[in-house]
């Protein structure tokens, strides 16, 4: 029922997990995509993956998305090729977990900067050309921390709400030109970052889930479509929460 086609769409941290779920998603669906990574390395192997499905869909790009100026450039590279941008997905991201009274300064910053600053970057590299598109779509990838806190991860938890309150500025900004803003929280998922967990953390953890599983990056990708979708239309400054009912 959700279809892309002839919609073009960038999509960071998409070199693998989440991101590179989205952007074969949305391939899928008939978008053309930027598939933005950190490592040229990520970024070509994931356009590669996409291209062998959906030939022509996926082009490749490397950024650092802290780096304001790089992003810049970044912004006329994917002009320059893909003429405008229907869909920005804000889905970059790290962690440097620790207790707060331990963390430094260093990892406090690299986390704000990539998370929370890295959006800021890439909505100023596409906003002007977001703004003439009719129906575009910007799409935050949060997370339930960013709802509830969590010990250990307060520099994430802080840039992930601060995500979540820069989605609902943009949408009150941003509506009158018909520009959507919503941001999609995801609960525990399944992916590298909780692949380092030990079997008692996850079992710990789906024990709070009503669900009674992790999700998968499937699950993130479907409701980033639908948020991308014209079905959505009426839909921003909202935060999707997919999270088998863990914050409900």
């Amino acid at each position: 029922m959700f279809t892309l086609t002839d919609k073009k769409a960038v999509v960071t941290g998409a070199g693998r997990g989440i991101g590179q779920a989205i952007a074969l998603t949305f391939a899928k669906a008939g978008a053309k995509v930027a598939v933005v990574s950190r490592t040229e390395a990520n970024a070509a192997k994931a356009a590669r993956e996409i291209n062998a499905l959906y030939p022509g869909a996926a082009i490749a790009y490397a950024v650092d998305v802290s780096q304001g100026p790089a992003v810049a450039e970044l912004g006329k590279q994917v002009l320059a090729d893909f003429g405008t941008i229907d869909i920005l997905v804000n889905n970059a991201g790290l962690t440097r977990d620790g207790l707060t009274l331990r963390m430094s300064e260093e990892d406090w910053d690299a986390v704000l900067d990539t998370n929370l600053k890295g959006a800021f970057h890439m909505l100023k590299a596409f906003q002007r050309t977001l703004l003439k598109q009719k129906g575009a779509r910007i799409i935050n990838i949060a997370s339930v921390i960013g709802l509830i806190g969590n010990a250990g991860q307060a520099n994430y938890a802080a840039s992930k709400a601060g995500l979540i309150g820069l989605t609902k500025s943009l949408a009150r900004e941003f509506a009158g030109r018909g520009l959507t803003v919503n941001a999609i929280a995801p609960g525990f998922v399944t992916s590298d970052m909780t692949d380092v967990l030990s079997d008692e953390v996850k079992t710990a953890i789906q024990a709070k889930i009503p669900l009674g599983s992790m999700g998968t990056v499937d699950d993130i990708a479907a409701a980033a479509l639908f948020l991308a979708s014209a079905e959505a239309r009426y839909i921003t400054g909202q935060v999707l929460v997919v999270d088998g009912g863990m914050v409900m």
